[in-house]
């Protein structure tokens, strides 16, 4: 059922959002999936209602009818099994909604099929270089964000998981992944127990650009972003013991102590393994 009140709520969702009140013509069309889309929440706990299969792959054609980077297709999604989504979820102990989510899919940057097809028909295949890794990469992201927008219209609920790429060898052996296939992020799906938070973003003015990129008063910027976001939805302190106390801690704070520890540093070295040339 439609809401009878869809510019408001998308007004509502975007204050909430970006601090910033944005009209909304009553007579523009859409504005029932716009709702959805400025309302979008991550949901970490589910109900224990099963989604169907033929749900699941009607969901699945909907996000593979994303755009493709010039019809190359170089997006695949892997619905796992679940004793393979508790050993993933064994492998990040910190989101134990890995192991509850009733659905765990693993969104793939395929780079096989393009130098396979060059094969088939005889011809050379000379872009074999960082375009075409970023290429399926973007492609598998274009197709995650479709299925959460796919998902989201049928009621279910979602959480990407990019830190399986912490895991991407093991992942890769366990879904016994191709040369040139590499997993680019995982997704909980359910049918979501709780209505989740909207999740406050940096204002527009930061992220919207006008003519040319202007980075403007930045520290200013996220000063007013991290006091606003903090008022509505705090951070728990990152790792304490390693980096102390502050009088004020907020999303800056935060991302700089996520950042300031070595993250998958060898992720290029894996990439290369699996076939892709990054040069």
């Amino acid at each position: 059922m439609s809401d009878p009140h869809p510019g408001k709520a998308i007004t509502d969702a975007l204050k909430a959002r970006f601090g910033e009140a944005l009209a909304v013509d009553e007579s523009l069309p859409g504005q029932d999936e716009l709702a959805r889309l400025a309302g979008r929440r991550v949901h970490r706990r589910y109900t224990e209602r099963a989604v169907e299969p033929e749900l699941l792959r009607l969901l699945c054609a909907c996000a593979l009818s994303a755009p493709s980077k010039s019809d190359l297709q170089q997006a695949d999604i892997v619905i796992v099994d679940k004793a393979d989504q508790g050993i993933i979820a064994d492998l990040i102990p910190d989101q134990p909604f890995i192991h509850s989510a009733p659905v765990f899919l693993v969104f793939l940057a395929n780079g096989r099929r393009l130098p396979e097809i060059s094969k088939m028909r005889g011809k050379p295949f000379p872009n074999d270089h960082l375009d075409q890794f970023f290429n399926a990469a973007v492609d598998a992201g274009i197709v995650l964000a479709s299925f959460i927008r796919a998902a989201d219209a049928v009621g279910l609920g979602t959480c990407p998981i990019s830190v399986i790429r912490d895991h991407s060898a093991k992942v890769s052996e366990m879904l016994k992944l191709s040369q040139r296939v590499i997993p680019v992020a995982g997704m909980c799906v359910g049918w979501p127990s709780e209505k989740g938070h909207i999740s406050p973003r940096l204002g527009l003015s930061s992220t919207v650009h006008e003519g040319r990129y202007d980075d403007g008063d930045l520290g200013a910027a996220i000063d007013a972003y991290d006091r606003r976001r903090a008022a509505i939805h705090p951070y728990k302190p990152r790792d304490p013991a390693r980096w102390g106390d502050v009088p004020f801690y907020g999303w800056s704070e935060d991302k700089a102590r996520q950042y300031g520890v070595p993250q998958r540093a060898d992720f290029g070295a894996f990439v290369r393994k699996k076939g892709f040339c990054l040069d």
